[in-house]
Order: C-alpha cells, then structure tokens, then sequence
C-alpha cells in the first residue's frame, strides 16, 4: 500500500534510513578512539605543556581528526534526520490520501442491501478510522527497518567482546515483548466488541449539538436525555479500560525490572573486564554505551512490534471492508441500456424482502409500465411503493421473479448504463453542502461545468426562483455545515432536488413523495410542469395526494406489497375499493 502510495518517496525514505542506520554505532565507535587516544597522550612521558607544542610537535593531529569526524557525524545524522521526517510526513500524507480513496472507490460497488445492515455500518466505521488513522503505524515501521538495522551494528560490537552479553539482553526482554502483545490483543478485542457502542457514543454527540438537531433539542429538552446517554456510554468505556489499564501497568511494571536487572549484570561484567585489564577505557565507553543503546533499541523495537501487531489487527477492519463485494454488478458481457425505450418494463411475479426481515416488502407482482407513460404508485405506508422504485432502479434485485426491460432481464444490462438512464429523487433526498449549482449538478456530475444545462434543471423544476434570491446565485454554499452557507427551507430544497431529475435527462424519470414539503400553489405548478417535461418519457410517481396523481396516465394501488387495483382515476373511483375509500378520506379534509 505504501509502495502504491509513492514508490519515490518509499524509496527515498527508505535509503535515508538505511544512511541513518549505521550513524550511531560509528558515532559511538568514534568516540571510542578518541578516549583512547586521549589516554594515550596522557600517558606520554613528556607531553607537550601549550597547546602551541601539542600544534607543532603533530602529537594531536589524530585526536582532531577523530574529533572533526564525530562532528560531521552529528552534522550529517541531523541533516538526515530532518530530510527523512520530511519525507516521511510526505509519505503519510500521500498513504492516507490513496487509502481513502480506495475506500471510497470500493464503497462506491457496494450494494444497498450492505450499507443499510447496521453489522456492516460498524464495519466500515472501522474501516473509515483505519483509512484516516495509519500514519503512526507507517512511521514505526520505518523506524522499525532503521532500529533493526542499528540493533544489528550495535550486536555485533557486543559479539565480538562477550557472546553472552546479547543473550542475557534477549532473555531480560522477549517477557516485556510477549506481555505487550497480550495485552495489545486484549484491547483490540475490548475495541471491536464496542463499536456499536461507539457509534452511538458518535452519534449521541454529535445529536446533542448541532445545527440539524438544535430545534428540536431545545424544544424538547433533550440536552439532560442525550447528556447523561453520553455519560453513561463514556463510563462503560472508561471502566472497562481502566481495568485493563491498572493489570497492564502491574505486568509492564514486573517485565521493566527484569530488564533493568539485566542491564546492570551486563553492565558489572564491563566494569569487571575493564578493571582487570581485558578491555581499554575506550572498550569501556563503548561498550557500556553501546549496551546501553542496545537495551534501549530492543525495549523500543519489541514494544514497537507489538504495537504494529496490534495495529495489524485494525488494519484487518480495513482489509475486510475491501474484501466485501457486491451481489448486484454487471455479469460479464452485459448489453448496453436500451435508448430510447422501446416497451417498458415488466414485473413477472416479482417478489421481494429485506435481509433478516421475514415479511414480504413486495411480492407477486405483475404489471407493465409501458414506455412513454406516467405511472402514480399509490398506497398507505409499507405498502411497497419505494420499494418497488428501488427494484427498478436495481438498488435491490428480486428474490422471486424477474424484471424485463424491452423483453430482456435487467440483470442482463450494464449496471452503470442502466442507472444513467433513470432520473430517482427520493423522498429522504440528500442536502449537499454545496452550492447551489453544485446541489443541482450531481443529477448528472460529468456535466456539473455546463452552467446552461444546470440552469435549464433548476427553470423546469421552479427552482430558478430560489436560486435567484441567494446572494451568490449558482454560486451561494446552501447548507449550514460551513461558513457563509445559506440555510433553505424545506420546500426550497425540495424544488432543488427535483432538478436533480431534469438535470439528469433519463429516459426514465422517478419521483417519490416530490412534493411533501411544498405549499400547494407550489405543488400545482411543480406537477404542471412535470406533466409537460415527461410527455414522451417513461415516469414514476409516488405521491400521498390524489390531486398530484390522478394526472398520471394509469395508476396502480398498492397494498401488503400485492397490486390491488389498477386504472385511471376515473375508473378507480368507479370501482369503489380502496383507492375511492382513501380518496373521500383525503378529500373530506377539504370540505
């Protein structure tokens, strides 16, 4: 992945540390000899008395080039230091940047059916914090290649004066490295079990302020409900944590002193060779230091290990959401989307229901939509109309029967052709905080730079009028989420989204509730003009008004999911059933 991110920047990163590797042990091993020859010109019989006579007599020269040599060291370890903390910080940026653009890509094939179960939800809540949150774990395993090479330097150092000094390091410090592991296993366990509770500790908060919420949280008096909610899930985690935590503390405290004691047996067997004359005050120095540097490498390297250990089991939230794959895709070879339609479509037998919901949302369906005609769907709630929109958008496909598009299945068409031929607003539509253009521009994005073409959206759905009064036009961010929006109402954003549909200029067009937020002089005229914009296109509407639907060509009632009655206005008013029963409810209203 870091490698798919930039190859030159891993590379380069990767070459700096290498340099760096090796800087310390020749640092160390440089101040060695200086040591000694410091010793050895102390125990000169005669030495010079000025620093003149040390000058001429050339008995320092050895000792200033060792000097100057340990200086450029530091020079050049400093100058890496910072180029490889440059790179890196580069090559975070670039790692995190390529990891949310794969997750979005690879949200973007998924089905519906996925992004509405809520056990996938909290998969991708993971996966999402893995995306955004791997910039750590990319710069211990860099630290990890450079410490791994300098513990190798620094080893061999200590092989070459006492074998056993590595191993009694080993053995003091492999207990510290198996109880962080442990302990990291734990509480990545503890961290998935929760994140269902996470995401409400989310949601409470995000709920308790802000600009969607605040009406009704105020009026309600919600504030004390959704505080002590967030109280009561925040010391869930707290307590389970501290648990964890205080056990943690007690072992890492038990393995630190194994390590320590460790250090100081190594460190009196140098003291000890050094007094009996087995190794020089140079030997010393190096030595100590160098076990010293070691013990610190390895405690960092094993917790580091450890670390991206437990870090590797996050990224495995991340790796598991990108082996999710939809069930609705183009099978291979798929036909292009007919253009025009020439038929329409046909519902055979088709039924449908919700994973883990053992009620039907449709089922037996059979009826035609013909192409170039203007179908109301009505029925009370859960009667199956959105339902029946989302199958024939292929936001679903059925469980039972098929769906034919001029004679053929829709499963044998290109999915992506498929969709761009069919214009959807749904009821729950979403706000862009966007500009205005913009919000209008996503019915069909790769033409979100032709101005005209938007503008022609937002004169047939009427929203022209709206757009008119912002104080940037087009151009005005709607929405309050950041500076300098502008907030809609309700019926604004609706006229909005309805030319979403008319910027799209499918074949067919599907509106679902269009327009529950609009007064009804705004109402009258938005359904005017979608009778005369859809002459001559296919259209589904879906509407609770009857003086909304009895314009459609044909209307179908629908209820418990099964077609009950079909015609025109006229002719199910005649028929008594009921279609006629819901119409005198709604119409007494109005007397």
């Amino acid at each position: 992945m870091v490698w798919r991110a930039s190859p030159l920047l891993a590379l380069t990163s990767a070459g700096l540390r290498l340099v760096r590797a090796v800087l310390p042990v020749a640092s160390l091993w440089i101040g060695k000899l200086i040591i000694d020859e410091v010793v050895r010109l102390t125990d000169l019989p005669d030495p010079p008395s000025t620093l003149l006579e040390w000058w001429s007599g050339g008995e320092g020269w050895l000792l200033v080039l060792y000097v100057l040599a340990e200086l450029g060291l530091a020079i050049v370890s400093d100058l890496l230091g910072r180029v490889a903390g440059l790179v890196d910080s580069l090559l975070s940026e670039r790692l995190t940047v390529s990891m949310s653009l794969r997750l979005m890509d690879h949200a973007a094939t998924l089905d519906l059916e996925q992004f509405e179960d809520a056990g996938f939800q909290d998969r991708l809540e993971r996966a999402r914090r893995q995306a955004s949150g791997r910039m750590t774990l990319l710069g211990q395993i860099l630290g990890q290649m450079q410490d791994g090479i300098t513990v190798l330097t620094f080893a061999a150092g200590l092989v070459i004066y006492n074998p056993w000094l590595i191993l009694l390091l080993v053995v003091a410090l492999v207990p510290a490295f198996l109880g962080e592991a442990h302990f990291n296993a734990r509480s990545y366990s503890l961290d998935y079990s929760r994140t269902p509770e996470r995401r409400e500790l989310d949601y409470v908060r995000q709920t308790a302020a802000s600009v969607e919420t605040a009406k009704e949280v105020k009026i309600f008096g919600l504030n004390g409900f959704l505080r002590d909610r967030y109280r009561e899930l925040s010391l869930g985690f707290y307590a389970a944590n501290r648990q964890l935590a205080r056990t943690r503390a007690a072992w890492g405290a038990l393995f630190a002193g194994l390590g320590t004691v460790g250090y100081y047996l190594a460190y009196g067997w140098i003291i000890l060779a050094t007094l009996s004359g087995q190794l020089t005050i140079g030997d010393l120095t190096f030595l100590a230091g160098s076990f010293r540097r070691l013990r610190s490498l390895f405690e960092g390297l094993l917790t580091s290990f450890s670390s991206t250990a437990a870090q590797a089991l996050y990224l495995e939230d991340l790796f598991g959401f990108f082996e999710a794959s939809p069930t609705i895709r183009s099978v291979p070879g798929a036909r292009p989307a007919p253009s025009p339609i020439e038929e329409g479509f046909r519902f055979e037998n088709v039924g449908f229901r919700y994973p883990g919901v053992e009620r039907w949302a449709v089922r037996h369906l059979d009826f035609t939509l013909h192409a170039g005609e203007t179908l109301a769907l009505v029925g009370e709630n859960g009667a199956g109309k959105t339902t029946l929109v989302k199958l024939l958008a292929r936001l679903y496909d059925p469980v039972e029967g098929r769906i034919l598009l001029d004679g053929r299945d829709l499963r044998d068409y290109d999915l992506d052709a498929l969709r761009a031929r069919i214009g959807v607003i749904f009821q729950d539509f979403v706000r862009f905080n966007l500009t205005a253009g913009d919000n209008i521009a996503v019915g069909r994005i790769a033409a979100r730079d032709d101005r005209p073409r938007i503008e022609a959206a937002a004169r047939k759905s009427l929203a022209d009028a709206v757009i008119a009064r912002l104080p940037a036009g087009y151009d005005q961010m709607v929405g309050k989420r950041f500076r300098n929006g502008v907030e809609l109402s309700g019926g604004e954003w609706q006229k909005i989204a309805i030319a979403r549909a008319y910027m799209r200029d499918a074949d067919v067009l599907i509106l679902d509730e269009p327009t529950a937020a609009l007064d009804a002089r705004s109402e009258f005229e938005v359904f005017q003009r979608f009778k005369e914009l859809s002459a001559g296109r296919t259209a589904v509407l879906i509407s609770h008004r009857f003086s909304s639907v009895r314009m459609a060509d044909r209307i179908l009632v629908l209820d418990g999911g099964r077609v009950e009655a079909s015609g025109t206005h006229d002719q199910l008013l005649a028929q008594g059933g009921r279609y006629a029963e819901l119409f005198e409810l709604q119409a007494a209203g109005y007397r």
